[in-house]
């Protein structure tokens, strides 16, 4: 299982379930106690081990993935580089697909680590909802667009 609140998360309240479970604790009631969805309650049932829990969230091929070292070694030189200039490079290479594809493709983070990146919903969300983490987080989109703090505020 992968490392990471989340992950530590999954694994405790699976212990929890299988914990109630085993004393003979009916899922509604399990549900109930520990402040669960019923379906919530049945998946971790399911799972015999916590690790099993953990899913990679599965791409389909793309026409970008035979260019994703290139996009990444590029990304990793200059992380602001425009995606007009990858679009550029990588036609200059046989991309035959489309800028769209290209920014969804990023977007969703497969290139850097093959994760989601950070929207601007979440991190909107983070930055209200959390106002010890503004900071770090203000520094962390700060470093992935640097624009952001070079414009005057309103």
């Amino acid at each position: 299982m992968a490392d990471g609140r989340r992950a530590a998360t999954t694994r405790e309240r699976w212990c929890q379930v299988h914990q109630l479970l085993d004393a003979g604790v009916g899922l509604l009631d399990c549900s109930r106690r520990l402040n669960l969805v019923l379906n919530t309650v049945k998946r971790y049932d399911r799972h015999t081990e916590p690790g099993l829990m953990v899913r990679a969230p599965g791409y389909r091929p793309t026409l970008v993935d035979p260019y994703r070292e290139h996009l990444r070694r590029r990304r990793a030189e200059n992380p602001a580089v425009p995606i007009t200039h990858l679009l550029h490079e990588i036609k200059q290479m046989g991309y035959p697909g489309s800028a769209n594809l290209l920014v969804r493709h990023i977007n969703q983070g497969r290139v850097e680590a093959d994760r989601a990146a950070l929207s601007p919903r979440k991190a909107t969300g983070l930055l209200l909802a959390d106002p010890a983490r503004q900071r770090v987080l203000h520094d962390q989109l700060a470093a992935a667009c640097p624009e952001m703090t070079s414009c005057p505020p309103w």
